[in-house]
């Protein structure tokens, strides 16, 4: 993994001096990238910079690399797996003057030029520059796994591996794109398939495609797109029985694991304890694993099957421990956003850096991350998600809903027809043919989706949060020759091979476990434990007065879209229901306004931004002789009695101002922490107001007209934090003391 940049003037001029700080700007941003190494090239019209991180042939793999005859020039990000294969196949006397697996990409091309990556196997994202045709090539893998991104007007272009780094040009425009990120179904969940072009989120930023290279004329200006590959059909399938297809499946998942598992640095692995990461896991040889420990995954049993798993492969695991006190500050979710530069950024997101956070912290030496993301889309990963009753049947029932959703996107005067009764009245193709587009098979329909927002969403975020701990993720999930077979598996047969991932899951016979083979997936963070996950981020967007939220709100822009008062009133709900449903989207609206703050005034570059606190990892030997520590660590356990008096803490003051009467704050040491609107929370205001610390919980309770149900989560959260006390009265003396049981 490394990061890439640079400049090219359009129009036969060449760049001036004055270039020379905007490259070294472009290196310093993406320095997180690649720690290990810096290159500034400028010569003629291009500038270039080099991040390095440096995995294969570090002692002389630096770039840019140039061709025997200079005339090619290029700089890349990622890896080519197949590279010594491909090396073979060179014309006598190619000399390669490096051990580098991108250098090959050079002779191909000189071989054979637009088609050379048509066998090339891996992640990247480069940027080739030929001299003697005074062009440009930007180019990135089939799935878009390594980014990259420009922004060109009439006089130049400037490209980057981050979108951040594109504005240390003073052209570049910093600004959001509102109107497309909230019309974005991505961003709001809306149940649809979406096959437009991946969302950059900033206005006249745009994003290489996946499985494409652009080709600029520097002089004319002019740009053209060749696309190398696409996903195939089931049309393309072979005649194949479905015990072929497992057997195909298990080779070619064995080889890409080979492949991804290839460094010349150590490489460790995230496990979770389901059939994909146990599958890479199992593949791989000795890694280091890592494991999520908080209390979603504690209830939903992937910290448990993280180590058992870990136990029962030989290898070593770490359960990185997020415990009920562990909430990510202001400023570490302002980095995070910047760091992943979306709004999509969320839970899963900030756990998944956490994880490469204390990777780099204990184990400095790993530089690779194996994933086992990216199985659930084309593998059949969603199908009982998705599906509206049992069976195979039930999830292609699920897509031709979503298809007719997204049909009626684009024909809404139709959606009454499906609207007047629960058995439809139309077709669910009917607004397609209205609108004379031809019917689609739903399944591929969904493949291309997912397709989509791998990009949008999976392989953006897993490179950020690897990126900004100068490590590099790898996907063995995501090699194409995988992808392939399983998309092309004929429509009889996907209910036999894809119905819950049983490609996979039979691929691993004799490989995995039985009991880690055939273990049901499970979500993340959803579910039993998602309340749990859901009070650290409520909790996240409340501290300091709701700081964050605040922020977010600032800006004139921001207030345009946002309605300021639905925003509160929602942060209100979550902190009295740990499970209100809107935590989400409500969290994509605020980091959609802290994006806007901070295009108007850049934060520091991820490699020089604040350090968070160190996290560290809970020893388990035994997971039944750790799991009421696990529990007591992980799991909120706060108890309220309704038959004791609580008061407010010393450090903690109740108090309002003449000029907002309505509006009361928490202060906490002189430093307000909550905001309480009269109008809203009037119960819970009544109470904090009438803590006495001599009357029962439940006899103001009645003085004030609220009851223990409305308020015990707020209850157990003051008491949880230290907020409210309680007091004992013992033979007519006050004495108190804080209660705390979780």
């Amino acid at each position: 993994m490394c990061g890439i940049a640079g400049v090219a003037r359009l129009g036969g001029r060449a760049l001036g001096p004055e270039a020379d700080e905007l490259l070294r700007r472009l290196a310093r941003t993406l320095a997180h990238r690649g720690p290990d190494d810096e290159r500034l090239l400028r010569e003629d019209s291009v500038g270039l910079a080099f991040a390095r991180l440096s995995l294969v042939a570090p002692t002389d793999g630096g770039q840019p690399l140039f061709s025997d005859d200079g005339s090619v020039v290029l700089i890349a990000n990622g890896e080519v797996y197949n590279h010594r294969d491909l090396e073979v196949g060179l014309p006598a006397g190619t000399r390669l003057k490096t051990q580098s697996d991108c250098e090959v990409l050079l002779h191909l091309y000189q071989r054979d030029g637009l088609k050379f990556l048509d066998k090339v196997n891996g992640m990247f994202a480069f940027v080739l520059w030929d001299r003697k045709r005074d062009t440009l090539l930007f180019g990135r893998d089939r799935f878009g796994i390594k980014p990259l991104y420009f922004h060109r007007n009439g006089e130049r272009i400037v490209f980057a591996s981050e979108i951040k780094a594109l504005f240390n040009d003073p052209a570049t425009p910093r600004s959001l794109d509102w109107a497309k990120a909230l019309a974005d179904p991505a961003l709001s969940a809306t149940p649809t398939f979406v096959h437009e072009p991946v969302n950059t989120w900033f206005e006249d930023v745009e994003m290489v495609p996946a499985a494409t290279i652009m080709e600029i004329r520097l002089r004319e200006g002019s740009v053209s797109s060749h696309r190398y590959w696409s996903m195939p059909t089931s049309q393309d399938a072979d005649d194949a029985s479905d015990e072929e297809y497992i057997a195909a499946y298990r080779d070619l998942l064995v080889a890409s694991v080979r492949d991804c598992a290839t460094a010349d640095a150590d490489l460790g692995l995230f496990l979770s304890g389901g059939i994909d990461s146990a599958a890479v896991a199992a593949l791989a040889g000795r890694v280091q694993t890592y494991t999520v420990l908080t209390g979603s995954t504690v209830l939903n049993g992937d910290a448990e099957w993280g180590h058992r798993t870990a136990a029962m492969l030989g290898l070593p695991n770490e359960q990185v421990l997020f415990d009920t006190k562990r909430v990510p500050g202001v400023d570490e979710w302002k980095h995070l956003l910047w760091l992943v530069e979306s709004p999509l950024c969320g839970p899963e997101v900030y756990y998944k850096h956490e994880l490469h956070r204390f990777s780099r912290q204990s184990h400095p030496e790993i530089k690779g991350m194996l994933l086992g993301a990216a199985a659930d889309e084309f593998n059949g990963g969603y199908s009982e998600t998705y599906a509206e009753g049992p069976g195979w049947e039930g999830f292609l029932s699920s897509l031709r809903g979503f298809s007719r959703r997204t049909s009626l996107l684009g024909y809404p005067q139709l959606s009454q027809w499906y609207e007047v009764s629960n058995a439809p009245l139309l077709r669910d193709d009917a607004a397609r043919y209205a609108a004379g587009v031809a019917a689609q098979d739903p399944y591929e329909a969904f493949l291309a989706w997912k397709y989509r927002s791998l990009q949008q969403y999976n392989v953006w975020h897993e490179d950020r949060t690897a990126a900004g701990n100068s490590i590099e993720a790898r996907v063995p999930f995501l090699d194409h020759r995988l992808v392939e077979l399983v998309v092309s598996i004929p429509p009889e047969q996907r209910a036999g091979l894809l119905w819950d991932k049983r490609i996979l899951r039979e691929g691993m016979v004799g490989i995995l476990p039985e009991e880690v083979r055939n273990r049901p997936k499970v979500p993340f963070y959803h579910g039993d434990g998602r309340k749990h996950t859901y009070r650290t981020f409520t909790r996240m967007l409340t501290q300091n007065g709701n700081a964050l939220v605040e922020e977010a709100l600032a800006s004139e822009r921001a207030r345009a879209f946002i309605d300021a008062d639905g925003v509160r009133e929602n942060v209100r709900r979550l902190q009295k229901d740990r499970e209100h449903g809107l935590l989400e989207l409500l969290l994509r609206v605020v980091n959609l306004g802290l994006l806007e703050r901070m295009t108007a005034e850049l934060p520091p570059i991820p490699s020089e931004a604040p350090t968070s606190a160190e996290l560290r990892s809970f020893p388990v030997e035994v997971w039944e002789e750790s799991l009421d520590e696990v529990k007591r660590l992980t799991l909120h356990h706060t108890e309220v009695d309704p038959a004791v008096a609580y008061a407010l803490a010393e450090n903690v003051m109740l108090t309002t101002t003449a000029s907002e009467p309505g509006t009361w704050y928490v202060l906490v040491d002189g430093g307000i922490e909550y905001v309480i609107e009269e109008a809203a929370d009037a119960g819970w205001l009544g109470l904090l107001q009438s803590l006495d610390g001599d009357t029962p919980l439940d006899k103001l309770l009645v003085d004030i007209g609220s009851s223990m149900t409305e308020l015990l989560p707020l209850l157990e959260e003051a008491v949880e934090e230290g907020l409210i006390i309680e007091v004992e009265i013992s033979n007519g003396a006050a004495a108190t003391e804080g209660r705390n049981d979780g």
